[in-house]
């Protein structure tokens, strides 16, 4: 007969196995910088989200989620989306400019631990449609996803706009990830509930997109994201101020 007192622990053992998957992958990452092998490092990145997106849905669906987990996810977040993606870049090709490369991994480090400090402390007063700032592992698919591109097509790093665009890649990813912007946070979507047909062959054709050109698509898709809270931003602004305009008129 099963011990049903052990077979609980199990049970919470499941999602903080995807989360130790991440935090290996992210591990992995760096270590292949190390031997001059970013594009394993950029797709190690890519798969650490993978698996950083099914912990959490994991923990929802098992009624398993913890105090624990939710830090051990965000220890594990720290080195797979915001150590890595600044330790490879530098190590890619933000070396090449002094002092302002390992400054602006700098800047992208310091802008994850804020981000995730800032969520962990507002996490039950969190939106559940829009994250607050550009989440962690979005910011490293927009360094990462640039890496990947680049290295795929052979576009040598001494070309300054190369330098120059990781540069600002990483500048930005850390400074808008402790903003208040907000992006679209997914977390309303469940798998369980019923979608109109056009969804399915939406979320086909995705895939159809990324498998065509998995670098350059997965870049775009990053990039869409990494500026549509912007547009959320400002069609805020615009209705927020539209409000007050037409309550000074009454």
């Amino acid at each position: 007969m099963v011990d049903l007192e052990n077979r609980h622990r199990s049970i919470y053992l499941l999602p903080n196995i995807f989360t130790t998957a991440s935090l290996f992958a992210g591990f992995y990452a760096i270590v292949q910088s190390m031997n001059n092998n970013f594009e394993i490092s950029a797709i190690a990145i890519f798969v650490a989200m993978l698996f950083d997106g099914v912990d959490g849905r994991v923990a929802r669906f098992t009624n398993t989620q913890s105090s624990f987990g939710e830090n051990y996810d965000s220890l594990s977040d720290m080195v797979s989306f915001g150590v890595a993606p600044a330790l490879v870049v530098y190590e890619w090709v933000l070396h090449e400019i002094g002092r302002w490369g390992w400054i602006a991994a700098f800047v992208y480090v310091v802008g994850a631990a804020l981000r995730l400090a800032r969520f962990n402390t507002n996490i039950n007063n969190i939106d559940k449609v829009f994250f607050q700032g550009l989440p962690t592992p979005a910011a490293a698919a927009l360094v990462s996803g640039f890496i990947w591109l680049a290295v795929d097509n052979k576009i040598s790093i001494h070309d300054s706009y190369v330098i120059w665009v990781a540069f600002l890649l990483t500048m930005y990813s850390g400074i808008v990830m402790v903003t208040n912007i907000p992006f679209y946070s997914g977390k309303n979507f469940s798998l369980g509930k019923s979608v109109p047909f056009w969804v399915i062959l939406l979320m086909v054709g995705v895939f159809v997109f990324v498998s065509s050109n998995p670098p350059l698509m997965l870049f775009c898709l990053f990039i869409i994201y990494g500026l549509s809270g912007w547009v959320i931003f400002m069609h805020r602004y615009r209705k927020a101020y539209s409000i007050r305009k037409n309550r000074h008129k009454n």
